[in-house]
């Protein structure tokens, strides 16, 4: 009798054990709400922190070509500006050469095809000023943008911490 007895209460004893480890696991293995809640916290803060990120290198690309606009802008202005004293110089040897040698000499010829030449630099230069301006302005435009996403991801990784902070209280 006594074996049967130990065998009965070894069977009762597996069989609350078995119970209490079952509990266990389904507690474990089964997050509650606020874990829940704690991991895809987590899970945001880490995303905004790589759109933070990304958004920030953005940011630097475009201030650098902004940078390279405005140099190239400043070079164009400069070679438009010095087409333009070329330009006033042939004119005045044009009137110089036309009352000297007549409108049709070699003179005046020659002055006409230089001031046609400084005139067509001119222009191409300024089609080039204004190319760099829109390019510049498309630039500041992209920046400004980039900086309003980084602003937005600033709130929302703010926002995630906080909910994060609360969700570990209220987990606690």
């Amino acid at each position: 009798m006594n074996a049967q007895l130990m065998l009965r209460r070894s069977v009762l004893v597996l069989g609350v054990a078995g119970l209490l480890a079952g509990g266990a696991y389904a507690q474990s293995a089964d997050a509650t709400p606020g874990q829940q809640d704690v991991s895809s916290d987590k899970k945001d803060i880490r995303q905004d922190k790589k759109d933070l990120a990304k958004d920030r290198v953005d940011r630097n690309a475009d201030q650098r070509d902004i940078n390279q606009d405005r140099r190239d802008l400043n070079k164009d202005r400069v070679d438009r500006n010095k087409d333009q004293i070329d330009i006033n110089k042939d004119r005045r040897d044009l009137r110089r050469d036309d009352a000297q040698f007549g409108v049709n000499s070699a003179q005046a010829q020659a002055d006409r095809k230089d001031l046609a030449a400084d005139r067509a630099d001119r222009n191409k230069d300024q089609r080039d000023i204004n190319k760099d301006k829109k390019d510049l302005h498309a630039d500041r435009t992209d920046r400004n943008k980039d900086q309003k996403d980084i602003n937005k991801d600033k709130r929302d990784l703010h926002k995630d911490r906080k909910d994060l902070r609360q969700d570990r209280r209220a987990h606690k």
